[in-house]
């Protein structure tokens, strides 16, 4: 496997050709070999895999070093790569949906005068994100977290010169710092009482120096710290803020972002370090507080959102909320399949709206409108006539985001309801079959205002709807094929003791941790199983039930903005989170900052160390300036004086 290196150098060639050579040629051409590139990393991946998948499953992890990084003091770190079933998972799902990224932006961002260089920050992103996932070491861990960080900001913000969209860029990058700040004080704190930062090594020195110490103070301040690292990078209550804001930038970021990569990194940090949260009881139960609560709380702003690309993000807000509580019920498991799947459907709901977006634009064009919003869901309907292959897909995503049997979310979301229900934890259960029925309302609200009703464009511009090109259809159609068979990897277990192949071939990742804790799974009776699929399989039917009520037989419309009022209001303005924030956290900030410049920077620094030694050199030397007159007699009469002086002062002594 020691070829594995190639996965990252792919994606970083594709940026360096196109960063420094690509003005040589189209904006095409640059996206064709940015999508090979990745193209190539994904082949590695599969590679990979299959090598891994041929192993004796309790040997599935090869760790490969290739050179020694840092060795400074106690702290020996390689370069190297972890190679297990976890990161097998993560590879396949970043390069696999990364291709389909890449080949759908050919389409997407046709025309735009700097989309070269839009490939060369997509490639970048995924070169950080692979060695995110790949790093055998919380340092090199930390290095593509940090990387997917700058990468993000580079494509939220990439539209710059709109205000909006270069703030969004950067609030995603100042929120994700708190986080940050979170994983730094945990290494610091594993290194300092472990002495090592590898990954193998840090889980052996854990076990045997809190294995018999559970609950022990360290570890829990530890796994809080890396939580909150996970908050920021993956949405989570109180640092989700940045994620819906980030739909400022262009569609296929938000794919790439909010799908299957960056969003997911906080995800996987958990489940990578299962075993120092098996450790820590009370870590695990707030983690699985704040992914419940996020998962319910983000899904009831989605009922109120009028942008598609809101809606969206408010629901993958919510589904990371699910994928977090899976793990901090201990089913680890079951959360990282939930992201395999999200990563399916989540990802043709975005490039789905982005060919919708890009339909509303052809038609805004055709009647030279600069004024109506081709994002608001209220400026659309009867779409599905317009747009078949497009609708199509989006409907499929929109029942496997549901749950509704045979399609990929049904098996993972329910997989986490009932391993909640299993582990006891009746809140986070209750919390995530509230969810559960809400986002079946709110996309099938999205489905219905979009796609059917009368079109509510302006007058004329029906006749420039038309359906997207092929680059960016075929990654639809493929995306729609894997939201309906991804699933079927992780078949519930009440149909057999080894139908769960996604759950067989991830074991061996978190039995070191369930073993030294003695934690024994939760098994639930044959018919208990089926009751829950059952509750499942019914919240799901009565969220769509609602949503067809409403928006189907009744016709209801979405509202402009000023006529909501009540808690449609609150909704829409999503709590006024950003507005508390605003008042509690910015304006102080600015308030103390402004005081300390004032103070500080242009009292002391300028006024006194800057200014007022410039002003006493001046006032000092127009004082001697005065002495030089050029007047003769003036120094002969100074001479004078100065020699009396003298004279005194010798007769004096």
């Amino acid at each position: 496997m020691d070829y594995a290196i190639l996965m990252i150098l792919f994606p970083l060639l594709g940026v360096v050709l196109n960063g420094f050579f690509g003005n040589r040629w189209s904006g095409k051409a640059a996206g064709i070999l940015a999508s090979t590139m990745i193209g190539a990393s994904f082949v590695v991946a599969v590679m990979i895999t299959m090598q891994l998948i041929g192993m004796d499953p309790h040997h599935r992890m090869e760790e490969i070093k290739y050179f020694t990084w840092i060795k400074v003091g106690g702290l020996n770190l390689d370069f190297g790569f972890l190679i297990d079933p976890l990161t097998t998972v993560m590879i396949l799902v970043v390069t696999g949906i990364s291709t389909l990224i890449h080949i759908y932006s050919i389409g997407y961002m046709h025309g735009d005068s700097r989309m070269r260089l839009f490939f060369v920050y997509l490639n970048l992103f995924v070169f950080f994100m692979l060695v995110l996932v790949l790093g055998n070491s919380y340092p090199i861990m930390f290095i593509g977290w940090e990387g997917v960080g700058l990468a993000s900001y580079l494509l939220i913000g990439f539209w710059w010169e709109d205000q909006s969209k270069a703030e969004a860029g950067m609030k995603a990058f100042v929120v994700n710092r708190i986080g940050d700040f979170g994983m730094l004080v945990a290494m610091f704190l594993l290194f300092s009482h472990l002495g090592t930062l590898t990954f193998t090594e840090v889980f052996d020195a854990a076990a045997i120096k809190w294995g018999h110490h559970i609950g022990n103070a360290t570890i829990t301040a530890i796994t809080l710290m890396l939580l909150l690292g996970a908050t920021g990078k993956s949405a989570q209550l109180p640092l989700y803020v940045w994620l819906p804001d980030a739909m400022a930038g262009p569609t296929p970021v938000s794919a790439l972002i909010h799908a299957a990569t960056m969003v997911t990194a906080g995800v996987y940090m958990i489940a990578r370090s299962n075993l120092l949260y098996m450790l820590a009881p009370t870590s695990m139960t707030v983690v699985a507080l704040v992914g419940g609560l996020t998962a319910f709380f983000a899904a009831t702003i989605g009922l109120k959102q009028m942008d598609i690309k809101k809606v969206l993000a408010y629901s993958t807000v919510s589904q990371l909320g699910y994928m977090v509580m899976a793990c901090g019920i201990g089913a680890f498991g079951a959360g990282v399949f939930h992201l395999m799947t999200h990563a399916f459907f989540k990802a043709l709901l975005f490039l789905g709206s982005g060919a919708v977006i890009h339909t509303m634009h052809g038609a805004l064009h055709h009647v030279h409108d600069h004024h109506t919003d081709p994002q608001d869901i209220r400026n659309m309907g009867g779409l599905r006539k317009y747009i078949p292959v497009t609708f199509s897909t989006f409907f499929i995503a929109t029942l496997a985001i549901a749950g509704i049997p045979g399609l990929s979310g049904f098996f993972s979301k329910d997989e986490i309801l009932a391993q909640s229900f299993a582990s006891g934890n009746m809140l986070a259960y209750g919390l995530g079959l509230a969810a559960a029925v809400i986002t079946a309302f709110y996309m099938f609200r999205l489905v219905f205002l979009t796609f059917y009703g009368e079109y509510k464009g302006p007058e004329g511009s029906a006749e420039g709807l038309h359906e997207s090109p092929k680059s960016m259809t075929v990654p639809l159609i493929i995306l729609a094929f894997l939201a309906i068979v991804g699933g079927y990897v992780g078949l519930p277990i009440v149909l057999g003791e080894n139908v769960n192949l996604f759950h067989n071939y991830m074991h061996p990742v978190f039995a070191h941790g369930q073993e030294v804790v003695h934690h024994h799974a939760n098994h639930l009776s044959h018919a208990t199983e089926w009751l829950l699929i059952g509750i499942s399989v019914a919240a799901a039917l009565v969220g769509i039930f609602l949503a067809w009520t409403i928006y189907r037989k009744q016709g209801k419309v979405a509202l402009p903005d000023a006529a909501q009022a009540g808690i449609d209001k609150v909704l829409l303005n999503k709590y006024y989170v950003d507005e508390l924030y605003n008042f509690i956290v910015i304006k102080p900030l600015i308030g103390i900052c402004n005081f300390a410049w004032k103070i500080f920077d242009a009292g002391f620094i300028d006024g006194i160390l800057v200014l007022g030694s410039a002003k006493s050199v001046r006032w000092i030397g127009g004082g001697v300036r005065r002495l030089q007159t050029g007047v003769v007699g003036n120094y002969a009469f100074m001479l004078a004086v100065g020699i009396l002086v003298l004279l005194i002062a010798f007769l004096v002594n």
